[in-house]
């Protein structure tokens, strides 16, 4: 795939909806802000944010590193995303993938979206691994437990091609949870061995990493706001503002562009 131009990514951006008018409501935005400022832990994603955060901030962050509408009295409808963010999220990654593959780095990569944005974490993987990086598989088969649709549900730790996804044995399933990434970094501490120097995540995975001192590169959906706030509050390096659920496919010019900027 050609590389596109930072102009043309913006126009891409726009037209398949990862950013600019996306299709992340506005009320599930709002009713996640909310939950964030309760402390709720799924939507905290394992952060231990700052508990004195109040709507009002959570809402003017949301507004400054995401692009999502500043009107407080916007609560029905489709949400923003700032395009001119997502680029400029999407250069900051590429400085910091470029400081792991000139290092050596010893990286983990993780998705709770494997039916968005897996195809950017294995082409992130990849390039890594050809890089010279060593991509970190700890705790697979790992089991836990989690609550989805009014029943408890086992799940597992699954790598594809070095990238950690949770599976109920049958299908890749979507997470916030934050207890896989932390049974990986457990069990790297009960081996011996260090924490990873960069984890590439989303969710959960890139929530609990950020809290342990990882240097972290997340991607984050308008409806995530922890991931911002872990940003403000500097246990997240890196938060890349987009729609994390659009078809594939579409991913394809922004993991060119990332991965042409990081010059690996």
């Amino acid at each position: 795939m050609s590389v596109p131009t930072r102009a043309e990514l913006r126009a891409h951006l726009c037209q398949a909806r990862i950013a600019g008018d996306v299709a992340t409501s506005r009320e599930n935005n709002l009713r996640n802000f909310r939950r964030v400022v309760t402390g709720d832990d799924y939507a905290g994603f394992g952060l231990d944010l700052d508990p004195e955060w109040t709507f009002e901030e959570v809402l003017d962050v949301m507004v400054r590193r995401c692009g999502v509408s500043s009107d407080p009295g916007h609560d029905v409808g489709d949400d923003t995303i700032d395009p001119d963010l997502t680029l400029d999220g999407l250069d900051a990654a590429a400085e910091i993938l470029t400081k792991a593959a000139r290092t050596a780095a010893r990286v983990i990569v993780a998705t709770g979206h494997p039916a968005g944005l897996l195809p950017v974490h294995l082409a992130v993987a990849a390039r890594l691994r050809e890089a010279g990086c060593t991509l970190l598989t700890p705790a697979a088969g790992w089991q836990y437990e989690e609550w989805r649709r009014n029943r408890e549900e086992v799940r597992e730790i699954r790598y594809i091609t070095d990238v950690a996804m949770v599976s109920n044995r049958g299908e890749l399933c979507h997470t916030h949870s934050a207890y896989p990434m932390r049974e990986m970094l457990a069990s790297l501490r009960r081996s011996g061995e260090t924490l990873p120097d960069l984890v590439v995540a989303d969710h959960g995975w890139a929530g609990a990493a950020g809290l342990a001192g990882c240097t972290v590169v997340g991607f984050a959906d308008c409806n995530d706001p922890a991931l911002f706030l872990g940003a403000e509050e500097d246990k997240i390096s890196v938060a890349i503002p987009l729609d994390d659920n659009v078809e594939p496919h579409l991913y394809g010019p922004m993991t060119a562009y990332l991965l042409d900027r990081a010059e690996i």
